[in-house]
């Protein structure tokens, strides 16, 4: 598979070898059950709490607030469905352009009659301190903003978030206020341990790990809704993937917080010549004056005269891989991050995401520049 014309990584990232063998030699050597008593499993315990420690040094949080789960999905669903043990139902606020993963499990939140109230976002996807701090109410439970938008990049002042529930809350219960950093994590510098972050999500698939493996971060454990056998202190119960967190935590120590001043120059003369071609739209345009605002490994764009589907398969027949849109979203072929975004409804049917990582070459942009003009030229005349 052509790996340097991979431009899909928010989707999934082409895993690090060395890691991934690494850490399978590790588990091939001490394959025990964690839980089990018996020295076979105590030597997989230490496997496990070195690679705990591991990813929370990386992390720069406490090892005791790091739970390994299957995934960034699993890691957005506990806090989400820990609102279920509650006596009493409340309010949950949850952003307008949030991955299926918090979108979809809050709307089952409803049929069990919490009340679920979206946070809009404004022209640039960015959601707005002032707007969450406006929307909280007494019985408000759970707060869930994303730090880094899966389509178009955007970043979300989370820190300022943080804040202003902390400011409007003085004096009163303060909600929990929960961050998916599937695409944030090895892409931009994250603060986890910031005062005001209560749990966030991460997952080893976006950042060059195995899939099947992911983090949740939580400063204060919750009362799990989901129950079992008791394992990550029962947050997330079932048998613990051993070499999935091993590699994982090898995965953090590489990329966490150490992303390359040079990938966001190479994105933004990326989006400058994406612009110039007739008829090429970035979305949102104000991404043009605003490039601190994003991060530089995701970018989306519509072209005039040529659906979003059809730009795919013309680059997948030329072996260079994109998307329209979030993955997990694919097949229902609805973009509801730009809906909520108010963005065209022609220029939501044309869009397409570009996304990058730390082994895109500076040659393969080029060659995905050049084959995406001539694309493009064949439309736009």
């Amino acid at each position: 598979m052509d790996k340097e014309h991979y431009f899909d990584w928010a989707a999934t990232s082409p895993a690090d070898e060395d890691i991934l063998r690494e850490s399978l030699e590790e588990t091939l050597q001490f394959w025990g059950n964690p839980s089990s008593t018996h020295e076979v499993g105590k030597k997989a315990r230490e496997v496990l709490d070195a690679a705990r420690s591991r990813a929370a040094k990386a992390l720069g949080v406490k090892p005791e607030t790091v739970y390994f789960t299957s995934g960034g999905t699993e890691s957005d669903q506990i806090p989400l469905l820990s609102v279920l043990t509650k006596p009493m139902k409340g309010t949950v606020l949850v952003s307008s352009i949030e991955h299926p993963a918090i979108r979809e499990q809050s709307e089952a939140l409803k049929n069990c009659g919490w009340k679920v109230v979206q946070i809009p976002a404004d022209s640039d996807g960015i959601i707005q301190p002032e707007t969450v701090a406006g929307l909280i109410t007494s019985d408000t439970v759970l707060i869930c903003i994303m730090a880094v938008n899966n389509e178009t990049g955007v970043i979300q002042p989370i820190y300022e978030i943080a804040d202003a529930i902390t400011k409007a809350c003085e004096g009163k219960r303060r909600p929990k206020f929960h961050v998916d950093c599937v695409q944030a994590a090895g892409k931009i510098n994250l603060n986890l341990s910031y005062k005001g972050i209560d749990s966030a999500a991460l997952s080893s698939h976006k950042i060059c790990g195995p899939r099947g493996i992911g983090i949740l971060y939580m400063k204060d454990a919750c009362e799990p809704f989901l129950r079992g056998g008791g394992q990550e202190k029962g947050i997330r119960s079932g048998t613990e993937n051993v070499f999935g967190a091993v590699a994982f935590s090898k995965c953090l120590e590489r990329y966490y917080n150490k992303a390359k001043a040079s990938d966001a120059d190479r994105t933004n003369t990326f989006i400058e010549k994406l612009a110039a071609l007739p008829g090429c739209t970035v979305v949102p345009p104000s991404r043009l004056e605003k490039k601190e605002l994003f991060s530089p490994y995701v970018v989306q764009a519509a072209f005039k005269n040529i659906p979003g589907n059809v730009m795919l398969r013309a680059l997948d027949s030329k072996g260079f891989s994109i998307s329209t849109g979030s993955a997990c979203s694919a097949k229902k072929n609805k973009r509801p991050v730009l809906e909520a975004m108010h963005v065209d409804a022609k220029l939501r049917e044309n869009a397409v995401r570009f996304s990058f990582g730390p082994h895109t070459t500076d040659k393969a942009v080029e060659d995905l520049l050049a084959v995406v003009a001539e694309i493009n030229g064949q439309f736009n005349r």
